[in-house]
């Protein structure tokens, strides 16, 4: 390589053409197939394939929201080590886009998912009076159209900019990133938090918690982390990634990720510990809904699935250095996040825990699109920044 001499000519600049085309195409037949049993589920039984299609596009934006984060946030602090893995995090970060077109379906269905307080029902609630200047149908879109709005130009304006820096030793790519990370972080930070508000915690309005915003970042930041391991060990597996991105990234990788599942179980402990001593009806009516009948079986799989069992195997340093164990943690924690999601829309449906395929369908759609999204941004770009100021520093980097 030109830039960085022979310490880094073990690794592969691009995917092969044909490796490339494979995966754009597994990724396309992924979405059609997810696109048609969505559109299946939706004719078949509207109202369930509106809660079951908010989730499954909340997982899909609330991990490419946590990749982007992660590509703001090495920006910001300046940080040597991650420069394969800010590269696969922008790939993950394009789904954002994407997901500008995944809404359209919660637009349409959004008078059956917010019922309570966009239908007539809301006219004799006294409560939802105080708070229809801000939940009424006319500012709930402008709002969702300036998230979205946000998350997509930031999105495409840092994967632009990071092109552009593989293409010269010009360092001012990498330099306008670093002063466009601060203002950035806050954009995201609030548009993050009153998306959570508006998407998920006013499904049912009379319910609120000032951490809710929190919440879901903790499970984007560990879902996103969860996408970037299993890439990464997906290009040292096909021998691709030697020296930029090798067992020490992956290491490093293993250790975020283990952090955030402590942050995330502390941030879900903390606003239950909150609810449950103030003892205010209105506020534990939530963890009440969640633990009746079968929905005490998914708060407990929870507990268990997305903070125990990993914080348990991501424990050790070996386990963060193996490609197996780091992937099925990985795996896990990306169920154990859509497990928590489907925990905090479908209980607002019934109940009583009810599976059904429309679930499943509500899930492939937006998994499908973003599975070929994720595909065309690895299938069309270099699989690590070829001239990031910090590109054979990264590779040098060891843990003790």
């Amino acid at each position: 390589m030109k830039s960085h001499g022979s310490a880094l000519a073990e690794d592969a600049k691009v995917l092969d053409k044909a490796v490339a085309k494979r995966l754009v195409s597994r990724g396309m037949a992924l979405a059609i197939v997810g696109v048609v049993l969505s559109a299946a589920a939706a004719v078949t039984d509207a109202k369930r394939f509106a809660f079951s299609y908010l989730t499954g596009f909340t997982w899909l934006a609330t991990i490419g929201l946590g990749a982007l984060f992660f590509v703001i946030i090495q920006h910001l602090t300046r940080a040597r080590w991650s420069a394969a893995a800010r590269r696969h995090m922008e790939w993950v970060s394009g789904v954002l886009p994407a997901c500008v077109v995944l809404f359209l379906p919660i637009a349409v269905l959004a008078h059956d998912i917010y019922h309570h307080w966009m239908g007539p029902e809301a006219a004799n609630d006294h409560v939802l009076h105080g708070k229809a200047a801000y939940l009424n149908p006319t500012f709930f879109y402008i709002r969702a159209a300036v998230f979205l709005a946000a998350w997509a130009g930031l999105s495409v304006w840092f994967i632009k900019t990071s092109r552009e820096q593989d293409k010269s030793a010009d360092f001012r790519p990498t330099a306008r990133m670093r002063a466009s990370s601060a203002p950035a972080v806050i954009v995201f930070a609030l548009t993050l938090s009153f998306a959570a508000f508006d998407w998920l915690m006013s499904i049912d309005p009379h319910w609120y918690s000032t951490i809710f915003g929190v919440y879901v970042f903790a499970g984007a930041a560990t879902s996103s982390l969860s996408a970037l391991a299993l890439v990464t060990i997906a290009l040292h597996k096909a021998g691709l990634l030697r020296k930029v991105s090798n067992v020490e990234r992956q290491h490093d990788i293993g250790k975020l990720l283990f952090g955030f599942v402590i942050f995330w179980a502390y941030i879900a402990f903390s606003q239950f510990i909150l609810i449950w001593y103030a003892n205010i009806p209105e506020e534990t009516i939530f963890y009440r809904h969640r633990w009746e009948g079968e929905w005490h079986v998914v708060s407990l799989a929870l507990l268990f699935g997305h903070f125990i069992i990993p914080f348990l195997v991501l424990l050790s340093r070996h386990a963060k250095r193996s490609p197996l164990v780091l992937g099925a943690a990985s795996v896990l924690l990306l169920v154990m996040h859509y497990v928590d999601l489907y925990w905090l829309v479908m209980p607002n449906v019934d109940h009583h825990l009810h599976l059904s395929w429309i679930d499943l369908a509500g899930l492939l759609g937006p998994l499908g699109v973003g599975a070929w999204v994720l595909a065309l941004q690895a299938a069309k770009s270099p699989l690590y920044p070829l001239n990031d100021p910090h590109l054979a520093e990264a590779a040098r980097i060891d843990n003790p």
